[in-house]
């Protein structure tokens, strides 16, 4: 009975677990591009009145910039997994 309760778990497990790291990327780049433009919009809408703001600017910026590669390279990684 092991042996075909192996056999059935080998067989259906990456079925299953493909498609769940797949969905897995996706929500995850999701989550990652929304806080990306987040931070953005408001980092840009806090210091557009703010002649002393640059820094902040740059900061917040690039804070999002990395955000959005890691959602972008979130999503490709799961459209290379979904591929293979």
């Amino acid at each position: 009975m092991r042996a075909l309760a192996s056999k059935f778990l080998d067989h259906v497990l990456p079925g299953i677990v493909k498609p769940l790291h797949v969905l897995w990327n996706e929500i995850i780049g999701f989550v990652f591009l929304v806080i990306a433009v987040t931070v953005i919009f408001s980092t840009v809408r806090r210091t557009a009145n703010d002649p002393d703001g640059f820094w902040l600017l740059v900061a917040g910026v690039g804070f999002g910039v990395v955000m959005g590669a890691f959602g972008l390279s979130s999503f490709i990684r799961a459209r290379r997994i979904s591929r293979s």
